[in-house]
């Protein structure tokens, strides 16, 4: 894999193939990198976030994730070792109600392979890490929207990712739970050496670290200098 930990060239998405949302896109995030991802409601962003883990092809053009090749309508099996590298936070969390905490951050795990024991361990930490060690075998909707995101966080951080992919991640939080969430990414970033990629209507003004901007506007795709 070279440094490019995400190149897309030239490629154009779209749901409708005679209603473009993204044309003729050209972009490299490379390891290590924060990104964030701007522009306004119905711009593309999320859409383009769904290309990289491969919810949605390209049109046309070449898209490389973790140095597997998706621009084709990619087989399952490179779809399934692909989100091996992929830890992904929703903005409406995604959690599985009917499961225990502990069970939704143990998933990723599960779905790679991981013995119960090691499961179990790397849940313990994870929670910690998010401080909800207390919330073990609670289920979701007996937590906080806030608690409900971190524990998303943890269940994304669970398999050691290459990548953090994050869809308006505190969108719907308030200022405590979004600064916890903020720091979980800055920390996971900086410490852990995973490129985090954020879709976000804005920029927080105090994310202080350095970090990347590419903003959608009229289906192009531009870096911010």
């Amino acid at each position: 894999m070279d440094k490019a930990i995400v190149s897309a060239q030239n490629i154009y998405l779209s749901y409708n193939e005679n209603e473009p949302i993204i044309e003729n896109a050209t972009l490299k995030i490379n390891k290590k990198d924060f990104v964030f991802i701007t522009g306004p409601s119905g711009s593309g962003k999320t859409t383009i976030l769904k290309s990289i883990y491969g919810a949605i092809r390209v049109n046309s053009g070449e898209l490389s994730v973790c140095g597997i090749d998706i621009s084709k309508k990619p087989k399952s099996s490179k779809l399934n070792m692909l989100r091996r590298y992929l830890g992904i936070v929703f903005q409406d969390y995604k959690l599985i109600n009917d499961w225990s905490i502990e069970k939704n951050i143990m998933l990723p795990l599960l779905i790679s392979g991981y013995s119960k024991d090691i499961c179990s361990s790397q849940v313990e930490k994870l929670l910690n890490h998010v401080k909800l060690s207390h919330k073990l075998k609670k289920y979701p909707l007996e937590l906080s929207g806030g608690e409900q995101q971190r524990v998303a966080m943890a269940r994304a951080l669970a398999h050691n990712p290459l990548i953090i992919l994050a869809d308006e991640p505190t969108g719907n939080l308030d200022d405590y739970s979004s600064d916890v969430i903020w720091n979980l990414l800055k920390s996971a970033n900086e410490q852990l050496g995973i490129t985090v990629v954020v879709v976000t209507h804005r920029v927080p003004s105090s994310i202080g670290l350095s970090y990347r901007q590419f903003n959608i506007e009229d289906r192009s795709v531009y870096e911010i200098s």
